[in-house]
């Protein structure tokens, strides 16, 4: 099911004014990809960046199309290594949000 974009708006409306929210979309995102929920992780990437810097600064901030952009955290999108690690960089680097990896032995 599609977002409306009254709730799109809503999301935005948040991350803008609360900076907990902003950072726990961008984790529980990175965190879903490094847990093999890739469809979950992309959404959630997908959703970061609605909510903060937008497509278009984004495709700015990498020299790439904005709808190449879209299509890589699409239903469909396939992003590479190279071009995921480089949007999880513009964002951080954006949004002043900074993720921090650690190890942790399983239980």
């Amino acid at each position: 099911m599609a977002l409306t974009r009254d709730f799109q708006e809503t999301v935005r409306a948040r991350a803008e004014r609360d900076p907990v929210f902003r950072e726990a979309m961008f984790q529980e995102a990175v965190s879903a990809l490094l847990r093999g929920e890739v469809d979950n992780g992309r959404a959630g990437l997908r959703a970061y960046i609605n909510a903060t810097i937008g497509f278009d600064s984004l495709s700015k901030a990498l020299g790439r199309p904005p709808k190449s952009l879209m299509r890589m955290f699409g239903p469909a999108g396939n992003p590479t290594a190279e071009n995921l690690l480089g949007v999880i960089n513009v964002l951080q680097a954006e949004t002043g949000v900074q993720l921090e990896v650690r190890a942790v032995a399983a239980a």
